[in-house]
C-alpha cells in the first residue's frame, strides 16, 4: 500500500478528523492554495490509484491516509462513470454530472466509510467538510480526465480498465 507523504503537519485545519490539505486548485472552496510546482494530495491519489486499488486492507498511518482512501474510492467511482464514455466530451459531461451530486459527510447514510472519520460535532464542521470534499472531488475529476483520455480525446484503456476493480471490497454502483 502506498501511503500519503502528508503526515500530520502543524497548522493544518481539520474537520471531522479529515485534514484540509492545500490544493493546486482553481476551484473555489475552503482548501488552502498550494504552490503549483508542489505535489498535493490529489496528485498522490491519482499517482497511487492503480497500485492501491488492488488492496483489500489499508493500514492508516496518518489522517492524510484517510483522505487518500476517500479519494481512491472517488476515483474508482469516477472511472466507473467514464467507462461507457467514448470521447472526452462525453467523459466531461459524465464527470460534471457526478460533481453535481450531493456530497455525503460522516453520519449521513451514503457516506462510503462510516468509521473512517469521526462524526461532526456541529453543523458548521459538517458543512466545512462537505465543502472541502466537494472542492477536492471537483479538482480530482478535472485532473482524472487528463489521464483517462489521451490528448486526441480517445479513452486511455490503461486507466479505464481499473473501473472494474473493487477497492477494499466496496462495490461501486
Amino acid at each position: 500500500v502506498y501511503h500519503s507523504s502528508f503526515v500530520d503537519e502543524d497548522g493544518v485545519t481539520k474537520a471531522c478528523g479529515c485534514p484540509l490539505l492545500p490544493l493546486k486548485s482553481h476551484v473555489k472552496g475552503p482548501a488552502p492554495v498550494s504552490d503549483q510546482d508542489k505535489i498535493d494530495i490529489v496528485d498522490e491519489a491519482i499517482t497511487f490509484f492503480r497500485a492501491n486499488v488492488f488492496f483489500r486492507n489499508f493500514d492508516i498511518r496518518s489522517s492524510a491516509d484517510k483522505l487518500l482512501i476517500y479519494l481512491t474510492l472517488y476515483i474508482n467511482v469516477a472511472l466507473k462513470r467514464l467507462e461507457g464514455c467514448r470521447t472526452l466530451a462525453e467523459g466531461t459531461k459524465a464527470i460534471i454530472n457526478l460533481g453535481l451530486e450531493k456530497v455525503p459527510v460522516p453520519g449521513e447514510p451514503n457516506f462510503p466509510f462510516p468509521g473512517l472519520f469521526p462524526l461532526p460535532v456541529s453543523q458548521k464542521e459538517a458543512e466545512l467538510l462537505r465543502n472541502y470534499l466537494k472542492q477536492i472531488r471537483e479538482e480530482t475529476s478535472g485532473r482524472l480526465l487528463s489521464v483517462a483520455y489521451r490528448p486526441n480525446g480517445t479513452p486511455n484503456k490503461w486507466w479505464l480498465a481499473f473501473a472494474k476493480r473493487k477497492f477494499m471490497n466496496i462495490i461501486v454502483p
